[in-house]
């Protein structure tokens, strides 16, 4: 691997156009001052809600405001982004983070203001004044809130903490994306290679295991280096999660994230009583991985490389793209025609550079297409990353196009389901295109390693979750050797077969999404989810088809999972995580009979 390249070097045509968001730096400055004035003045709008006309008018005024505020952020935020190390966007995202704090506090007074209004009286007001209609999804939602809502005084005073309580988010980013430098190693071929958290995990995949050991030893020195420090900034973080639950009067900090959601707590644990109920299959796919490896001993660092090596598949940026536009022919036409302006409008940001974030995602803002930053490394996981990202586009694309502004941002508990259901969908394309028994072997491998990550993983991720936020809960001391073995114990659970070391121990310091609490499980709930639409999908039903189309065009129009209903999945029914989870036993059945008849 040559060394990365700096912002400045890389090829135009494979950089995202923020352009499309503030064609310059200071377009960007002079909305910046315009809202920071706006901010200043949203409180003249204190004691107006009391009347269908004087609600309306602050209801326009701050969701304006909440537009250009969060597109301000989003811009500064993409272009820190870029190149981590850039102390121009370092600042830019600084100043926005403060005005969205400065904002949230001078517009603390709203919802306390609404819920003295009060339920019954707001009802007449939709009646008096047909200009609230829009709005009537968000009102709800805030009069809902009532028992967890303080006083417009102390709602003031946590707002004004805002900027505190994302310290240990962007501690840790700074420290893991931008300060920490990895050691060099040797490569495949015994050239020096500069590790980096976006080379790490295509290392893992090398068919050479002393190179998958370098870089697993590697990687975890530099986390264990800084342990306590990472311990620190994650309790920190717990800590405050914590703090609002508890001064909002929710029994836990976990049952504050899923009631914003709207969300049951029975939700998330029945999924991990589903995993548990299904860890025979993991446990009896980690035995084959071992015998096929042929290894004494399995390891951490030997989970990510495929079992069949021989049918490794490369791609080139261009190839990815063909091959995403082909897999997703069963969404209808017009869903392609939508989907190729990502590859020729600007909305990709494709390889590594010096300095850039690691990993993938998707973000934007309303009014201007989706963005995707990519680590595109070029193995069939990159391929089905492009298409898991632009699932996240698509929903937003859709949603913006068919939403206003207030009921645009679909909410968090369905945000991983288009991405899974576009990777669902490309699978089953490419199970019918490659038919070589090494590819479909390969192919079966990586459904077993997209279950396994997703929803296996991601749900020992969320019961890591729930016990040490339990933990800061009972007031226990949240250390790095506490925490260190909470996870460990839990690897042992889930990967009963595979050696658990000090380092995998450790893993918990390598997951940026712990800084956003109670996240996770709706990556292994949003798997499951989409394997049922991608079945629905394929079936060839237009109908079904149609559904799922409109789920990806609802944005936050209901309740989630009234949504998911309406487009044909129950996620409060048992049905879809055990679906997914069989599916699993039956792919490793396919690939384990084909391994049996290439022997």
């Amino acid at each position: 691997m040559e060394e990365l390249k700096i912002r400045s070097e890389m090829d135009k045509a494979y950089l995202w156009k923020l352009e499309d968001i503030y064609a310059t730096d200071d377009m960007w400055e002079a909305d910046f001052a315009k809202a920071k004035e706006a901010v200043k003045g949203i409180g003249t709008l204190r004691g107006t809600l009391n009347t269908a006309k004087g609600l309306l008018t602050a209801e326009n005024a701050i969701t304006d405001l909440v537009q250009t505020v969060s597109t301000l952020y989003t811009y500064a935020h993409m272009r820190r982004d870029e190149d981590n190390g850039n102390t121009t966007y370092q600042a830019l995202n600084d100043r926005a983070e403060s005005l969205l704090v400065e904002f949230s506090a001078e517009v603390a007074f709203f919802t306390p203001e609404l819920l003295s209004v009060g339920g019954k009286a707001i009802e007449g007001f939709f009646a008096e004044e047909p200009g609230l209609e829009p709005y009537r999804r968000a009102i709800e939602k805030e009069l809902r809130m009532e028992a967890h809502v303080l006083s417009d005084a102390e709602e003031r005073i946590l707002a004004q903490t805002g900027e505190m309580a994302a310290a240990p988010d962007n501690i840790y980013s700074m420290l893991t994306d931008a300060d920490f430098t990895f050691d060099t190693i040797k490569g495949e071929n015994g050239e020096d290679v500069v590790l980096t958290n976006g080379r790490y995990v295509p290392l893992l995949m090398s068919t050479d295991r002393e190179v998958r050991k370098r870089a697993y030893d590697a990687h975890y020195k530099r986390y264990h280096e800084f342990g306590n420090t990472i311990a620190a900034t994650y309790a920190a973080s717990v800590k405050k999660d914590v703090f609002f639950a508890k001064v909002r009067k929710y029994e836990s900090d976990r049952e504050q994230s899923l009631y914003q959601n709207e969300i049951p707590v029975s939700v998330y644990d029945s999924l991990i009583e589903a995993v548990h109920r299904h860890l025979p299959a993991m446990h009896r796919y980690l035995a084959l991985r071992k015998k096929v490896l042929g290894v004494d001993e399995l390891r951490f660092y030997d989970i990510y490389t495929s079992i069949v090596p021989e049918a490794e598949m490369k791609f080139t940026y261009k190839e990815a793209c063909d091959t995403v536009l082909e897999g997703l022919a069963p969404l209808g036409q017009q869903y392609i025609d939508d989907l190729k302006h990502a590859f020729t409008d600007g909305w990709i940001d494709v390889y590594e550079n010096k300095g850039k974030t690691g990993g993938a995602y998707s973000w934007g803002t309303y009014g201007v297409h989706p963005y995707v930053l990519l680590n595109f490394s070029g193995e069939l996981d990159s391929v089905f990353t492009l298409a898991h990202e632009l699932g996240h586009s698509m929903h937003t694309f859709y949603s913006n196009q068919n939403q206003a502004f207030v009921n645009s941002e679909y909410p968090l508990f369905l945000a991983e389901i288009a991405s899974t259901t576009n990777e669902a969908i490309l699978l089953e394309s490419l199970k019918k295109k490659l038919t070589k028994k090494e590819q479909l072997m390969a192919l079966c491998n990586y459904q077993l390693e997209q279950i396994r990550g997703t929803v296996y993983r991601q749900t020992l991720f969320a019961e890591f979750e729930k016990i040490v936020h339990a933990k800061a809960m009972a007031g226990e001391p949240l250390t790095k050797e506490s925490m260190t073995a909470v996870y460990r114990e839990l690897n042992e659970l889930y990967y009963k077969g595979c050696q658990v070391d000090d380092d995998i121990s450790a893993e918990w310091m390598y997951i940026p999404h712990f800084y956003r609490a109670f996240y996770v499980y709706q990556y292994a709930t949003g798997f499951s989810a989409a394997v049922a639409f991608s079945r629905r999908v394929l079936s060839g039903d237009d109908e079904k088809r149609r559904a799922y189309l409109g789920f990806l065009s609802s944005g936050s129009c209901a309740a989630p999972l009234d949504i998911l209903r309406r487009a044909g999945v129950d996620m409060e029914s048992p049905e879809p995580v055990e679906e997914c989870l069989k599916s699993f036993e039956e792919t490793l059945s396919q690939l384990e009979k084909l391994m049996e008849e290439k022997e």
